[in-house]
C-alpha cells in the first residue's frame, strides 16, 4: 500500500470513527422504534360493486389492444376502477371504503386479469387506512385469492390474501358485485 493510499485510509477511518456515521444507508432498528407491538391477524368481510354499465361507472376502460375486441378473454383490456366496499350485497348498504386501481385482461387462453388495487377504508378504526392487493383473477372461478402485499395506517407492514367470489354478475351489461373475505397479517 502505498504511503499517500495509507493516510487517506486512516483519515477516512478517523472519520468514521469521530463523526460516528458509516458509509451504509442501511441500518437495524428495534420494532418499538416505528411503534410496532404484537402482530395480530385481522379477517375483513365485505362487497365490492363494479359498476361498467349507467350513467356513474365506478369502473371504465381506459385502454386497449387493437385485438381486444375480437379476442374471447378481451386480452389488453385495462380498466380503471374506484368501486364501493360495502358490508352487504345491496348496493345501499353501509358504505365502508372504496377499492381503487386497475384491472386488466393478462391472459390470451381464458379470462385472467391482472388486479392491481387498493382497499381504501373509510369506516370505522380502519378509516384512512388502506390494503394494497396485486395479482392474478380469474373471475369465472367460483373462488379466487390475491395476496395483500402491503398496506398503510393500521395496516401498515400487511400481509395476507383476499379471497373473492362473485355474489352477482349481469352478463348483458358487465356489472358485477363481488364478495371479499380477506385476511391479513398487520401490527
Amino acid at each position: 500500500m502505498s504511503k499517500m493510499t495509507s493516510m487517506l485510509f486512516t483519515i477516512f477511518v478517523l472519520s468514521l470513527l469521530l463523526t460516528g456515521e458509516s458509509q451504509d444507508f442501511t441500518k437495524r432498528l428495534p420494532k418499538n422504534t416505528l411503534g410496532l407491538k404484537k402482530e395480530k391477524l385481522s379477517h375483513l368481510h365485505f362487497y365490492f360493486h363494479d359498476i361498467v354499465s349507467g350513467r356513474h361507472p365506478t369502473a371504465v376502460r381506459v385502454a386497449s389492444a387493437a385485438m381486444t375486441n375480437t379476442s374471447s378473454t378481451l386480452f389488453g383490456a385495462v380498466v380503471m376502477m374506484d368501486d364501493p366496499l360495502t358490508v352487504g350485497p345491496e348496493s345501499s348498504s353501509k358504505q365502508v371504503g372504496r377499492a381503487q386501481g386497475i384491472y386488466a385482461s393478462a391472459s390470451l387462453s381464458e379470462l385472467g386479469l391482472l388486479m392491481v388495487l387498493n382497499y381504501a377504508f373509510t369506516e370505522g378504526k380502519y378509516n384512512g387506512s388502506t390494503l394494497s392487493i396485486l395479482g392474478r383473477n380469474p373471475p369465472l372461478n367460483a373462488v379466487r385469492e390475491m395476496p395483500v402485499v402491503g398496506g398503510s395506517g393500521l395496516f401498515r407492514f400487511a400481509r395476507g390474501y383476499a379471497q373473492a367470489r362473485t355474489h352477482f354478475i349481469d352478463f348483458k351489461t358487465g356489472d358485477a358485485v363481488v364478495e371479499y373475505n380477506v385476511y391479513v397479517l398487520h401490527y
